[in-house]
């Protein structure tokens, strides 16, 4: 009886622990913490983005595809993580990650001094530079034209800070929207003389609309260059891993090739390592 008594004692210990390991796990994944995924070694880590800015990510179907996916993918494979990515659009993903609920975040996001007191940031994996997207015949040649223009840029982004700085803050000739896609059909409903974004977006636009008759206009000498980076909750273990990985796959070829069938064009991979 006594015997009995230590086997049954035993077995319920053991029960008790399965049961406080299980509600552990459950309270770690609550919490947009990396979790093993079932039957293998990887991590399974919740990534959040806004599916709504072409070439970068966007929806086909139900599925998210694009540059980010793909460079994402990559990555994550090198660091040896499992990807949920899921579409939750801008201003939340920036909420999950700040509640944690989220791991990382992607959505062609710039590396800002703002940005960065909040949240962590990967090693730069983007060169990017806000460009104008006008019609064709337009008179605007350069940012200053766009004084006295009625200005569509998405809500929140470097874009709108750009056009904020050259503008003024409060001019009511600045449009804000959700996303691009929408500041650019405010374009071409001539509600707006011009949009103001990410060159890719607006070059991947009018490449792929010729019928809208849109054209891209350039000025590096008042738009600076920036980096896009993966975006983390603050202090996020998972940074070092994918720094790693991200320097990685620039030196092995495998970032140039998803690049160049991206975008037809070679990255400049040494700005990239530069910017770190």
């Amino acid at each position: 009886m006594k015997k009995l008594t230590v086997i049954l004692s035993a077995f319920l210990m053991i029960m008790l622990l399965a049961a406080c390991g299980s509600e552990a796990g459950k309270e770690e994944k609550a919490n947009g913490s990396a979790t093993d995924s079932e039957g293998g070694d990887k991590k399974s880590i919740r990534v959040v983005t806004d599916a709504a800015y072409a070439p970068f990510e966007y929806l086909e179907g139900d599925k998210i595809v694009g540059f980010d996916v793909n460079f994402l993918n990559a990555v994550a494979k090198e660091a040896g993580y499992e990807v949920k990515l899921e579409h939750v659009g801008w201003d939340p993903l920036f909420v999950e990650l700040k509640s944690k609920r989220a791991d990382a975040g992607i959505s062609a996001i710039t590396i800002d001094e703002d940005r960065k007191q909040t949240y962590d940031f990967s090693s730069p994996y983007f060169l990017s530079i806000n460009k104008i997207l006008v019609p064709e015949g337009s008179d605007i040649k350069t940012a200053e034209d766009l004084k006295g223009k009625v200005v569509a840029v998405q809500s929140g982004t470097t874009g709108q800070a750009a056009v904020e700085k050259l503008l003024g803050k409060n001019n009511k000739n600045i449009k804000k929207f959700e996303n691009n896609n929408l500041a650019i059909m405010e374009l071409i409903s001539k509600g707006a003389d011009a949009v103001v974004a990410d060159n890719a977006v607006v070059e991947e636009y009018a490449k792929n609309n010729p019928q809208q008759k849109l054209k891209v206009v350039d000025d590096p000498d008042t738009f600076d260059a920036e980096f896009y980076g993966i975006m983390f909750p603050k202090g996020s273990e998972l940074k070092a891993d994918f720094d790693k990985a991200i320097e990685t796959i620039l030196d092995n070829g495998t970032y140039a090739k998803i690049y160049k069938e991206r975008f037809g064009t070679d990255p400049d991979i040494e700005k990239l390592k530069q910017a770190k």
